[in-house]
């Protein structure tokens, strides 16, 4: 046995426990599995064209010398990204600890507790500090636009409105974000000076930067006061930090207020993964993208927290979704609220008057040494008339970056990092240019002292006006003025993780989801400066590290699809379904082929895809699905025959949901081509492909890949992704560029996400577990996925019934169980979920793409103790199940889940013994899991929805 193999590590069974289940599926071996799953015509015919695998120890030596050709200069660029002090109790705690990082979307929220109240409290802070009434973690300005978009067309005034005003101080990649996505749609942008702005009828929405890209702090006050006159909203992109000193945008009449969390202790990481956030008022509750965090109450009428408004899904809305969100990057939420947990408003207030004063302090060097400093207003950012020419190379001598403005003008952000001896490096370098005498000769060191000990420091005059100066209070709450110690906020921490079921105390068999294992190795090098301190708009050739990586990463993706060329700009499945989509739009544009905008996908696909499309411009035709589960070719076939001079693409998961390898996919992609179309995959399901087949040989054209599922990216409660396009030949040139650094194809759409390469430091996670797996190791991982999947399917034949199977009888790599007959003794698909948690389990996928039933998929990294340890607990479930009336739902399920609390009460009156509520099989005792609530109350919380940490008189 080779102990240094990773593969060995990743891949849950080892070779007689595989040999085990084989024998209990009644399979030879597993190439005569994997041959009675896989069609024979579209598997691949030789290995991946991959390096072999790296050892952990090997691997980690390997991303040490790449992450020392990263050069980490002191950057000063700004433009939305600013370096950030991570406090170290928060990256221990949180960024580097599985029962964080390793966590599911709360959709199960008796045990998400923890996480969900550390999005309450994400949500409290940006509340606060925006002054708008609703918050979330989403993405930010383009769905501001959206959702403006969606409030105009019931606002009957505005009814034929199509124009969208954009200030021209508004971040380079923002624009380029609106571009994108206004196009499709029919929204007119235009940009322009705010203060010039004609209040026309035909503009239905505004965006506005605060302060503006360069620096400027504008009071628009008056410009919003119009813009509402005129029944047109506007939408604020606001700096975080800045809202502690400057008016929140909700006092001055903001409908929207959008930005990211970045500087609230997170990486700058090339870029990414961030929490952007979303805040706006509760009358737009209805169409506000993303997850929101609200308050209820649980069976016991306690306090509890779940997601709200959860009919709001595109589950549910599909194509007449306003957004096809459907994660968010809550792990880095969670990260930034409890920043502002452990700093609490003191010590925020502190670190904004601090980077405020600095700002102050460089600003009177430059008004002392001559220099021409041209905001009158600002924040942390100045704007100075030099010669930047001269400029860069002496910053660069002194590893130091500033934003180049044009030959003429350089702008300087200042931050949370920056010290007394970066302030005294800065003095020096504009000193080389200096035109007058050096004035060095003040004691600037003395004024960093007033800044330390918060004594303010006072230039010629005040840059803030008072019109805007902030004069609101924020985080008055109990929760941000409690745990300013590190014992205390460990402790904090450590409550809340214990509140939550993660990937670190038992399985979690999402189908269509595989939380598979997010090894360590993988996980290492995200705490390392070298990658962590690097802005996403410094010069190549100070990231060489990150482009070796990133190039290695995009070659491998080519070869595990079979595609061209790859982008891995999108942060997200949902932007990698918006992205592949574009660039098929683009390619049809190409041809003079504008008016192909019919997009096909069928019913049982997942709800971001019509969303997806409905956003990419395009119009949904569902095709429908046959007896068992597949699309029914026949339909498929009429409907592209049907709309042939108009259509566009079609959008298939494969495997299908259904978790079946269909035989007719190559038939069905030669239809869409036929008939003019291209086809999208959406890569869900890659998790059953990898080495077996491939997206280019199935006949796609675009997929994009979940890395967050099938390339080890953890999950963390719901993010952070990244969800890469892979693109055949023909649809390189289109792939996404970025305003500042240009990249993509020679043809690019405009950008995707506001970074070059997305979330570049989650790409290495991705990166490791390929390059430690290898091509052997990828292969094996797949073939081991279908091998635990039809385990599972084995396992429970007699107790529940499997929906779809393949022709021989075969699952691919999850399968849906049948619950729907359930009903008829009382019990509902949701009750074996709740039931689930008694078990310690968190439960499969609770009815999609099937109402009423489960989608389990128990992914290549769980030994068979653990499947078995799932099966024993679903068997048991079905014997409850038997024992059910539909006339007494006085039962364990129903009552489902137990708590701590009641199986300690002094009075018992339940029907069944506590130990069979609690501890209803034996192995449960050795590692127990409690929810820490009963059954949530959603409907409550719903008709009184309160998000964000509000007074207790307010639960009441």
């Amino acid at each position: 046995m080779n102990t240094n193999s990773f593969q060995l590590r990743h891949i849950g069974p080892n070779k007689k426990e595989q040999e085990k289940m084989l024998s209990t599926i009644k399979a030879d071996s597993l190439e005569q599995l994997i041959n009675e799953t896989v069609p024979d015509n579209i598997r691949l015919k030789n290995d991946l064209d991959l390096d072999p695998a790296m050892s952990e120890y090997e691997y980690l030596a390997h991303i040490k010398t790449l992450a020392d050709k990263n050069k980490v200069f002191k950057s000063y660029i700004g433009l939305g990204y600013h370096e950030a002090i991570v406090p170290s109790v928060i990256q221990r705690n949180i960024l580097e600890n599985p029962g964080w990082y390793t966590a599911y979307t709360p959709y199960q929220a008796e045990i998400a507790q923890g996480r969900l109240e550390a999005l309450l409290n994400f949500q409290t802070m940006v509340s606060d500090l925006t002054g708008m009434e609703l918050a979330n973690a989403s993405t930010a300005a383009a769905e501001a636009m959206a959702l403006l978009f969606d409030v105009r067309e019931r606002a009957k005034k505005k009814a034929g409105a199509n124009k969208f005003f954009v200030s021209d101080e508004i971040l380079p990649q923002t624009l380029s974000l609106l571009q994108t996505r206004s196009t499709p749609i029919g929204i007119e942008l235009v940009v322009g000076n705010h203060e010039e702005f004609d209040f026309g009828d035909d503009y239905f929405g505004a965006i506005l930067q605060y302060p503006g890209k360069l620096g400027q702090v504008f009071d628009y006050e008056d410009f919003v006061a119009k813009a509402n006159n005129n029944n047109i909203k506007v939408a604020v992109a606001a700096d975080i930090l800045s809202l502690v000193k400057l008016k929140a945008p909700g006092e001055f009449g903001a409908s929207v207020v959008v930005g990211t969390t970045q500087r609230f202790g997170i990486p700058l990481g090339y870029g990414g993964p961030h929490a952007a956030f979303f805040a706006t008022k509760e009358a737009y509750k209805r169409s506000i993208p993303g997850r929101i965090i609200g308050v209820t109450k649980d069976k016991n009428g306690e306090f509890a927290l779940r997601m709200a408004l959860q009919t709001r899904e595109q589950h549910i809305k599909r194509e007449r979704a306003t957004s096809n969100i459907c994660t968010a990057q809550v792990l880095l939420a969670v990260m930034a609220g409890m920043y502002a947990v452990y700093h609490g408003k003191e010590g925020i207030q502190f670190i904004a008057d601090s980077v405020h004063n600095k700002t102050k302090l460089v600003a009177n060097y430059f008004e002392k040494a001559g220099f021409k400093q041209l905001n009158s207003s600002y924040f942390d950012t100045l704007l100075v008339e030099i010669d930047a020419i001269r400029l860069k190379p002496i910053a660069e001598s002194f590893q130091v970056n500033f934003n180049y403005v044009s030959d003429h003008l350089v702008s300087i952000s200042i931050n949370e990092a920056t010290t007394e001896k970066d302030l005294m490096q800065l003095f020096t370098i504009f000193g080389q240019l200096k035109p007058r005498l050096n004035p060095l000769n003040e004691d600037y060191s003395g004024h960093f002292s007033q800044i330390l000990t918060q004594e303010p420091f006072h230039s010629n005059f005040e840059v803030i006006p008072e019109n805007v100066v902030r004069n609101t209070s924020f985080l008055d709450n109990e929760i941000f003025n409690t745990y300013q110690s590190e014992t205390a906020m460990m402790r904090y921490i450590k409550k809340l993780e214990r509140k939550d079921l993660a990937l670190n105390h038992s399985m979690i068999s999402l189908g269509s989801c595989t939380m598979k294992l997010n090894a360590a190795s993988e996980m290492l090098p995200l705490s390392n400066p070298q990658w962590g301190n690097i802005h996403p708009f410094v010069p190549l050739n100070q990231a060489e590290g990150y482009h070796e990586v990133l190039r290695r990463l995009e070659h491998q993706l080519n070869i595990i699809t079979g595609f061209a060329g790859t982008s891995l700009q999108p942060n997200s499945g949902a932007q990698g379904e918006f992205a592949g989509l574009m660039t098929i739009r683009a390619y049809h544009q190409s041809r003079n082929d504008s008016h192909r905008n019919i997009c096909i996908i069928p019913a049982s696909a997942h709800g971001t895809n019509p969303a997806s499309a409905v956003m990419a411009g395009m119009k949904v035709v569902v095709t429908k699905t046959d007896e068992n589960g597949n699309i029914d070719v026949a339909d498929l076939r009429a409907k592209a025959e049907q709309h042939s001079n108009n259509l566009a693409a079609l959008m298939v998961t494969y495997p299908s949901t259904h978790g079946v390898f269909e035989s007719a996919i190559q038939e069905i992609t030669k239809i869409i081509h036929d008939h003019g179309g291209q086809v999208y995959m959406d890569g869900a399901n890659m998790n059953a492909q990898v080495g077996l087949t491939n997206p280019a040989t199935i006949g796609a054209d675009v997929c994009h890949l979940n890395l967050h599922k099938t390339f080890a990216i953890p999950h963390g409660g719901g993010g952070p992704g990244v969800g890469p396009i892979c693109v055949a030949p023909q649809l390189v040139p289109f792939l996404p560029t970025n305003p500042i650094i240009k990249i993509g194809g020679k043809r690019a759409i405009t950008a995707i996400s506001g970074a070059p390469w997305g979330s570049a430091l989650a790409c290495l996670i991705s990166y490791g577990y390929i390059t430690m797996l290898g091509f052997r190791g990828l292969t094996n991982s797949t073939k081991n996925a279908i091998l635990n999947a039809n385990y599972i399917k084995e396992r429970l034949q007699g107790h529940y019934d499997t929906l779809y199977t393949g022709e021989k009888g075969r699952a691919a790599h999850e399968m849906i169980i049948d619950c729907r007959d359930f009903k008829n003794k009382g019990i509902e698909v949701v009750d074996i979920a709740k039931r689930l948690m008694d078990y310690g389990f968190h439960s499969p996928t609770v009815s999609f793409p099937v109402g009423g039933t489960m989608m389990i998929e128990p992914t290549e990294s769980e030994s068979i103790a653990e499947l078995d340890r799932f099966c024993d607990a679903m068997i048991s479930i079905r014997e409850e199940i038997k024992n059910a009336t539909k006339e007494d739902d006085n039962n364990p399920l129903k009552n489902a889940p137990h708590t701590q609390a009641m199986l300690t009460a002094d009075e018992w009156n339940l029907p069944y013994s506590r130990k069979q509520a609690a501890f209803p099989l034996p192995y449960i005792a050795d590692n127990k899991f409690w929810p820490t609530v009963r059954r949530v109350d959603d409907a409550f919380g719903d008709r009184n929805l309160i998000c964000s940490c509000n007074p207790i008189e307010d639960y009441m």
